[in-house]
């Protein structure tokens, strides 16, 4: 089982989004993909239309170590795609693993128990740095970063997220390391001047670094992810083709791509997804 955390210390960068259209490709690919909602703020966990709720979620998995999927994992309408819900809305969680002794290694060790029914686990984090996000990254075996072409979005992405993963580095003590970072360019109108200049300093900040790369893979700002989220579809069964009118590619094409980049070991099963995937 693959375990993909979608990250940044700043919000509305469009983790959520990310996650939510990743997660519905994936699982039209014929992935079994397991959503985990770590946000106090559970966008995630309304994003998609549930076949079943379950009677717990986040809080009793990280709180109460319950890992029975009878209990806490929900279906959603995505064939394939299940979802554990986020349920903390007081943040007591954050407050429990301050002061428990495996606090911020707690998810870790709790994934054998879902390794054989799912081949990747999507987490969905806090645009703040918690240890809830500490959590989640130490968990992870990739860390997935979307990232606004706003000059104060580069400078967070340094002051916060790149800034935690060094912070992390003394895990390696432990023989844990810290998962590499992608860096995502998402909500991108056009390539303006800015845009490039933002582009060429995340690319020159990576190459500095060992386990950080920027995607080629770039999502475009575009209507089609909002009225997606409305339906609680999957943006690539709406959008399959390119207008004439824009250049940029479809959600489906730019979906696919990224799937492939961060997966490439599922290219042959993502290639094959098409609006008709996946629907009942």
């Amino acid at each position: 089982m693959r375990v993909v955390s979608v990250v940044s210390t700043k919000g509305g960068v469009g983790k959520t989004t990310v996650a939510a259209n990743l997660g519905g490709l994936l699982a039209d690919a014929g992935l079994r993909v397991l959503l985990l909602d770590l946000d106090s703020q559970p966008t995630l966990s309304s994003y998609y239309s549930l076949r079943h709720e379950s009677a717990a979620g986040a809080y009793e998995l990280i709180a109460l170590n319950l890992t029975d999927p009878a209990q806490i994992i929900s279906t959603t309408t995505v064939v394939g795609l299940d979802l554990i819900l986020s349920n903390d809305d007081h943040g007591r969680l954050s407050t429990l693993l301050l002061h428990a002794p495996d606090g911020r290694l707690r998810l870790r060790n709790l994934l054998d128990s879902f390794r054989p029914r799912y081949d990747l686990l999507l987490i969905d984090t806090q645009g703040a740095r918690s240890v809830l996000l500490e959590m989640a990254i130490l968990a992870s075996d990739l860390t997935l970063s979307p990232i606004t072409p706003e000059m104060l979005a580069a400078r967070e992405l340094r002051r916060g997220t790149l800034r935690l993963l060094s912070e992390l580095e003394p895990f390696r003590h432990l023989g844990i390391t810290p998962p590499p970072l992608r860096l995502l360019l998402n909500q991108v109108n056009n390539i303006r001047i800015d845009t490039r200049m933002i582009i060429r300093g995340l690319r020159e900040t990576s190459a500095e670094a060992i386990n950080i790369s920027v995607l080629d893979t770039i999502v475009p700002d575009r209507v089609v992810y909002l009225n997606a989220a409305s339906l609680g579809l999957p943006a690539h069964r709406i959008e399959t083709n390119r207008s004439r009118e824009r250049r940029s590619p479809s959600a489906l094409e730019t979906m696919q791509a990224l799937a492939i980049e961060l997966f490439p070991e599922w290219r042959e099963a993502i290639s094959t997804v098409s609006s008709r995937t996946g629907i009942q």
